[in-house]
């Protein structure tokens, strides 16, 4: 095929935002992706993500997820799909507890913190008032909670699936099932190699998530990234079912451990043989995106259910009606990846989301195309870049050279 301005490799959570808002600006942009995407092989899968508007992990991050939003609501309009559940969203963990997660301390207080810096409109109930209005946590001590009426779940699948569609009814080419084996940049443009073919265009963009260590030969860049297998649980509900509807139960994060152990979950989605997906996050094995388990064993979810449901989800039993794994690519200070690639200035990588990436791909996607088409972006992405890790790296912020 003829010579397009950008490839995007890899089409899940932010592959398929920047592909879509690229066709959406006009440019000629080529998607390639090794399964067919939406899949499961990688971080975007599991029927629902959590998105939340005060984000405890930082503050660069606001900006972006309401942005997200707003891009989400116009994709359903274009559309029709399903993505943005608004159900609020309840964080919490006991009140002696200054426990955090993805890298921070203290997460109820942050996110407090920056629902009042940006004004976003929340609560902070007491523990007699979280009981009263959600019965359905069992809560035998003092919590500090933060609720959010605006935070709710994303329909990955439908997000990606919708993103592709729309790029291609654009004019983007997409290439699905197609293995890139080689990304070289030649100075003047990248060479896209894969199983099939080989592309040219001006920028390559990397989004390859769980398989970018395949695609960077640099060790000191790959060596930042590290791939967590996770697993999501769907357990039975054995009794209350309508109290655990979206228009009675919110997306939730209960942090109850002095170290962090936390659980989060979604209300129930797939009518009364669905289940309740609850899962929590582990950041001690190391995998990689081949070698990673995709079964699920008997053992691991009675495990689970014993820790982290048992005395604290009313009304769940321990049948657990599916279970699936999925990767988490993190990088040591849990934020993202957006920069240029070091000694490649025509690619870029966005990655790795560190599990909490999907409620931003939207606008994510949107900053990068503009990033790549006019050299800046509404919504900054500086933050993101490689040089916090102390390289000399210059970020898509920086004027081109």
């Amino acid at each position: 095929m003829e010579r397009v301005e950008v490839i995007v490799i890899g089409l899940g959570a932010a592959g398929a935002a920047v592909t879509y808002q690229l066709a959406k600006q006009g440019t000629r942009v080529l998607g390639i992706d090794r399964f067919s995407p939406p899949h499961d092989m990688g971080a975007t899968s599991g029927d629902t993500r959590i998105t939340r508007q005060a984000i405890g992990e930082s503050g660069p991050y606001v900006p972006l997820v309401l942005r997200s939003h707003e891009i989400w609501r116009e994709i359903e309009a274009e559309t029709g799909a399903d993505l943005l559940t608004i159900t609020g969203g309840l964080i919490m963990q006991p009140a002696a507890s200054r426990a955090g997660q993805h890298g921070v301390q203290d997460f109820v207080s942050r996110t407090i913190a920056a629902a009042r810096t940006y004004g976003i409109r929340h609560e902070t109930p007491d523990t007699d008032e979280i009981r009263r209005r959600f019965p359905q946590f069992d809560l035998t001590e003092d919590h500090r909670a933060y609720y959010e009426p605006g935070a709710g779940f994303v329909r990955p699948e439908a997000a990606v699936r919708s993103q592709v569609e729309l790029a291609g009814r654009l004019g983007a080419v997409i290439r699905r099932d197609e293995l890139v084996v080689q990304v070289r940049d030649d100075g003047s443009g990248v060479e896209v190699r894969t199983g099939r073919s080989t592309y040219n265009a001006d920028h390559a963009v990397l989004a390859t998530g769980p398989w970018l260590p395949e695609l960077i030969e640099d060790p000191e860049v790959s060596t930042l990234l590290r791939l967590y297998r996770q697993v999501l649980y769907w357990f039975d509900i054995e009794e209350g079912f309508a109290g655990f509807t979206s228009n009675r139960f919110p997306v939730f994060i209960w942090i109850f451990g002095t170290q962090g152990e936390q659980i989060y979950g979604f209300p129930a989605v797939d009518g009364p043989d669905g289940g309740l997906k609850v899962a929590t996050e582990q950041y001690l094995a190391t995998t990689t995106a081949v070698l990673m388990e995709r079964e699920v064993r008997p053992d691991e979810t009675s495990r689970m259910f014993e820790r982290c449901v048992r005395g604290r989800m009313a009304g769940l039993s321990a049948r657990c009606v599916r279970a699936k794994a999925c990767a988490y690519t993190v990088t040591p200070d849990f934020n993202f990846i957006i920069d240029r690639l070091p000694g490649a200035r025509n690619v870029t990588l966005v990655s790795s989301c560190s599990g909490h990436g999907f409620k931003h791909s939207a606008a994510i996607g949107e900053a990068v195309s503009q990033q790549l088409t006019t050299g800046s972006s509404t919504n900054d992405l500086s933050p993101f870049g490689l040089g916090r890790f102390r390289r000399p790296a210059r970020t898509l912020a920086s004027p081109p050279e």
